[in-house]
C-alpha cells in the first residue's frame, strides 16, 4: 500500500482489535468509542483498517483463500497443484464443486465480514465527525460505502444468501440473513452513494495511489449489475463505461508492463491492492502489507528460464495453480498477453506436482527481490492485485452494445473498445461479435479471476462440467453449485430468528 495509506494502517494496529472468533465483532479504535465524537483523526484510523482488509486473502491462518485463485480454481483455466489432492483439501474440492459446510473456505468468510465491520466502523465515525470539513467527510463516507459494496459483493458471489448488517451489532453479535436479491439491493445503495455527488475524483492522483475513486465505484457496479443480469441498469452502467472512455484519464499501456513494480498504478489501472514486501508472519495474518499468492502459484524448485518470455527473472514456489494446456491455444499468433500471462519451464528445471501441465500462471507469478523482507519472505511478496483496469471498462462497454442491445449516447461503438484492446495485444480487427468478445475477455483477463464469473452470468456453465481424469479432475456444475455451502460452524453459533439457514443443495 501507498505510503499514506500505510501511514493509517500503522495508527490503526495500535489501537485496533482485527478479528475475535465471532466474525461480526469488531472493536472501535481507542481514538473514536462507539457512538462518540470522532475527529477526523479517528475517522481516518476507521478508513486505514477498511482498506487493510484489501491485503487479507492468501495466508494460512486463511486457508490460503486468494480471490483471484480461487475464483479461477472455479473455471476452465487452471487445476488446482500443489503436493497433492489433500494439500489445501478445501481449494482441491472447490475445484471439484465438491465443498460441503464442514469443507468450506472460512477464512474468506472471515476476512469480508471483517471488512463489512470496519467499514461499518468509519461510516459511523462520519456521522459523529467533529471539526471535519464537509468534502473530506463526504470523501471519506464515499470511500468507505466503496470497501463495504466491494468486500459484501464477494460474500454475495460466493455464497449468495448472506447475513447483512450496517450497524454495531450488540451480543449474541447476530445479523439477519439476508436473500441474494435483498444483498444486490444493499449493494446498489452503496455503489450509488459513492459515484453519486462527485464526492469521489473520478481517478486519484499519485499522493492517492491505492485509495477509492468514482471509476473504481463504476467498475464494480457494473459487475454487480452484470453478474445480476439486472437489465434495467444496463443503460446506466454503459454510460459509466462511456464516462470512463470520455475522460481520456486512462490509456491502455504496454501488457507485459503492467504485472511488475513499475506498471503499479499505471495509466490502464483504476483500482489495486498495493502491497508492500513486509509484515506477514506465520501465525500472524492479521498484520503487514505482503501477499503469498507468488509463492503459491509459482512451480516448485524453479531454475529454469520461462520458455515464452525468455525471462529469467521468476522463481520458485509452492506449485499451485497449473495453468490447463488448452490455454495457450486461446492466443492467436504475436498476441503479447500470452507470454505476459502464462510461463512455461523446461521439465527438470522445477519439480513436478500435482495436476503438473508445464505451464503457470505469470501475471503475479514469484519474481527476484520483490520479496525483500526482514522475514518470511514466502508471505511478503509485493505484487500488486489489479482489481479493475481500463480494459475491463472497454470490453464491458463492448458486450453491453453487442450483447445485451444498449446503444451508447456520445457515439462508442462495439468495435473501438474491442479493437483498442486488441491493437495494444498486438492483433488484428475483428469483428465485434459477442463470440469475440466474450473470447476477448478471457484473453484478456486469464490469471485475474474473472473467467469463472463471466460463465456464471452468461449462461455458458456447461462449460464447467468436465471428466479430465488423467488430470485428476471429474465434476459437474449444475445451479446448486453457484453458491457455496455456508460454514457450519457458523450454522451452528447462530440461534433464534437469526439462525442461518444453509443454502440449497448442501
Amino acid at each position: 500500500m501507498n505510503k499514506y495509506i500505510k501511514t493509517l494502517f500503522l495508527a490503526v494496529l495500535i489501537g485496533f482489535t482485527a478479528c475475535s472468533d465471532e466474525f461480526l465483532t469488531v472493536e472501535p479504535t481507542s481514538s473514536q468509542e462507539a457512538g462518540g465524537d470522532a475527529t477526523e483523526g479517528a475517522i481516518l484510523s476507521n478508513l486505514g483498517s477498511a482498506y487493510q482488509i484489501l491485503l487479507f486473502d492468501s495466508y494460512a491462518d486463511f486457508q490460503f483463500n486468494s480471490v483471484p485463485l480461487m475464483s479461477d480454481l472455479l473455471s476452465d483455466d487452471i487445476y488446482k497443484g500443489g503436493g497433492s489432492a489433500g494439500d489445501q483439501q478445501v481449494l482441491y474440492n472447490l475445484s471439484q464443486y465438491n465443498l460441503n459446510g464442514d469443507l468450506a473456505p472460512n477464512g474468506l468468510w472471515n476476512i469480508y465480514y471483517s471488512g463489512i465491520s470496519r467499514c461499518n466502523g468509519v461510516i459511523l465515525a462520519c456521522e459523529n465527525a467533529i471539526g471535519v470539513d464537509e468534502d473530506k467527510l463526504n470523501q471519506y463516507k464515499a470511500e468507505a460505502h466503496f470497501l463495504r459494496a466491494y468486500y459484501v459483493h464477494w460474500l454475495w458471489k460466493f455464497w449468495g444468501n448472506i447475513p447483512y448488517f450496517e450497524e454495531e451489532l450488540e451480543a449474541p453479535y447476530f445479523a439477519p440473513q439476508l436473500t441474494a436479491d435483498q444483498v444486490y439491493a444493499e449493494l446498489i445503495e452503496d455503489v450509488n452513494f459513492a459515484i453519486e455527488g462527485d464526492k469521489l475524483p473520478l481517478q486519484t492522483t499519485a499522493v492517492n495511489d491505492g485509495r477509492a475513486s468514482k471509476a473504481a465505484a463504476m467498475m464494480l457496479k457494473a459487475r454487480i449489475v452484470l453478474y445480476q443480469k439486472d437489465q434495467s441498469k444496463y443503460a446506466e452502467v454503459l454510460a459509466d463505461m462511456e464516462e470512463i472512455y470520455n475522460s481520456n484519464e486512462f490509456e491502455l499501456a504496454d501488457y507485459a508492463s503492467i504485472w511488475d513494480r513499475a506498471g503499479e498504478f499505471g495509466s490502464g489501472s483504476i483500482f489495486e491492492a498495493n502491497h508492500l514486501p513486509e509484515g506477514k508472519d506465520w501465525g500472524a495474518a492479521w498484520t503487514g502489507y505482503g501477499t503469498n499468492m507468488p509463492t503459491f502459484i509459482s512451480p516448485n524448485e524453479l531454475t529454469g528460464t520461462d520458455l515464452l518470455s525468455g525471462s529469467t527473472e521468476y522463481q520458485g514456489g509452492w506449485g499451485f495453480g497449473p495453468v490447463r494446456t488448452e490455454i495457450v491455444d486461446i492466443y492467436e499468433a504475436g498476441d503479447a498477453r500470452l507470454a505476459a500471462s502464462v510461463n512455461q519451464f523446461e521439465d527438470g528445471t522445477y519439480t513436478a506436482r500435482f495436476q503438473n501441465t508445464g505451464y503457470f500462471m505469470a501475471k503475479y507469478a514469484a519474481r527476484k527481490d520483490y520479496n525483500d523482507a526482514p522475514y518470511t519472505g514466502d508471505l511478503n511478496y509485493e505484487n500488486n492485485v489489479r482489481i479493475f483496469r481500463y480494459a475491463e471498462a472497454l470490453l464491458n462497454a463492448a458486450e453491453l452494445i453487442v450483447v445485451h442491445g444498449q446503444a451508447a449516447t456520445t457515439g462508442l461503438t462495439a468495435e473501438t473498445c474491442l479493437d483498442a484492446v486488441r491493437t495494444r495485444a498486438g492483433v488484428a480487427s475483428i469483428p465485434a461479435t459477442a463470440e469475440n468478445i466474450k473470447l476477448e475477455r478471457r484473453r484478456e483477463f486469464f490469471g485475474e479471476g474473472m473467467r469463472y464469473w463471466d460463465l456464471v452470468r452468461w449462461g455458458d456453465t456447461a462449460l464447467l462440467t468436465e471428466s479430465i481424469p488423467e488430470f485428476s479432475s471429474v465434476r459437474t456444475w449444475d445451479e446448486t453449485r453457484k453458491y457455496f455451502p455456508i460454514p457450519q460452524s457458523e450454522i451452528d453459533r447462530t440461534y433464534g430468528e437469526y439462525k442461518l439457514v444453509q443454502n440449497p443443495g448442501y
